[in-house]
């Protein structure tokens, strides 16, 4: 959608048990001792603030799964989470560091960090197991600070998510191991499918499922849509071919992507209608245009961020860097540097959606 940078009784058993160390892990952190219970950090890993308090999203949502049309916490409540997408970390991993990921919890309050993994464009196909690595440490720093983590496996180019089917369950394989145990992660399985049919979409979805079910059986999975995630409306579609044919799974969501310059009433009223029949998460929105650049729309955003806070659909938003797009929300040149709260470092859409994460 825009450019970037050239059950059997002993599944029962187990799931049980699974949910008990879940539950295990939210009450430590509500005693502000989460950190004792991680791994130990890696060598170059993002350094681990104070430990979370029960104050924290994760520790006072705990464990989330949906429930109808809604992601629900522990309790049952239906939530919204708010937050920032990191961009590719092949590029712009020194945008993710300790104090920007402070900063992104403490002054910015976020809920929830996506994690983006490109595949292609000299990313996750280069390094499968350098890339996984990096992944978790940025996923590992966002939790030891009270946020959840979207895992995106982000495949732009190409649009057919089956094209890297085997590197995929690699990929999730090693994610639902290490995470399956811990309840502040959802697993976005294909950002922007894109030149190819919904059916083909949901076939993969289907193969993928399974792969992360079978080590987690309990998180949020998270579906892309047809057209670079917008229901199919950028190939002449709608949600129609969804909600008429949905993906054959349980506890899951349908991914919507906009960017508001360019994305305009017909997007709008999709996402509307999309979401009184589907559970959807808005897993990447811009202010800008389709490219992630140009004049920001901040009138069409609020339009879209109030639907969603009506309708309590989850954002992330697109992105967490020093690119020198106005999409990315801080300065040129701020990455190179130690300050990363407050306004000072930040550009245009940077201020604006701190103040609405923040709110």
């Amino acid at each position: 959608m825009h450019q970037r940078p050239t059950p059997p009784t002993g599944l029962t058993v187990t799931t049980g048990r699974r949910r008990m160390a879940r539950k295990a892990l939210l009450a430590a952190s509500a005693l502000g001792v989460v950190t004792a219970l991680m791994a130990p950090v890696r060598a170059g890993a993002a350094p681990a603030p104070a430990a979370p308090t029960a104050a924290t999203p994760l520790a006072a949502n705990g464990q989330l799964s949906v429930c109808g049309r809604q992601l629900c916490n522990a309790s049952g409540q239906a939530v919204a989470l708010n937050g920032m997408s990191t961009h590719g970390t092949q590029w712009y991993a020194q945008c993710v560091t300790g104090g920007s990921l402070d900063a992104l919890a403490q002054d910015w309050r976020s809920d929830v960090l996506r994690v983006s993994t490109y595949v292609q464009e000299g990313g996750y196909e280069t390094d499968p197991a350098g890339f996984t690595a990096r992944a978790q440490k940025f996923i590992d720093a966002a939790h030891a600070r009270g946020m959840y983590a979207v895992i995106d496996w982000h495949m732009l180019t190409p649009g057919d998510p089956n094209a890297n089917l085997a590197r995929a369950k690699t990929f999730f394989t090693a994610m639902a191991k290490k995470y399956k145990n811990h309840p502040g992660v959802l697993y976005e399985i294909a950002n922007e499918p894109s030149g190819v049919s919904w059916s083909a979409i949901k076939s993969y979805a289907e193969q993928i499922i399974p792969v992360i079910r079978a080590e987690d059986p309990d998180a949020v999975v998270l579906v892309g849509t047809r057209a670079w995630s917008s229901f199919g409306v950028s190939e002449g579609s709608n949600e129609s071919e969804v909600v008429n044919n949905p993906v054959n799974a349980s506890n899951i969501m349908y991914t919507f992507h906009f960017y508001a310059a360019s994305h305009r009433e017909e997007y709008l009223k999709t996402l509307d209608r999309a979401s009184d029949r589907l559970p959807v998460f808005v897993t990447e929105f811009g202010t800008q245009n389709y490219a992630g650049e140009g004049a920001n729309d901040f009138t069409m955003s609020q339009r879209y961020l109030d639907l969603m806070k009506r309708k309590k659909i989850s954002w992330t938003n697109w992105n967490y860097s020093d690119d020198h797009r106005s999409g990315a929300v801080f300065k040129t040149g701020t990455c190179n540097g130690s300050t990363w709260a407050g306004t000072g470092v930040l550009k245009e859409a940077g201020v604006w959606i701190r103040d609405r994460i923040r709110q």
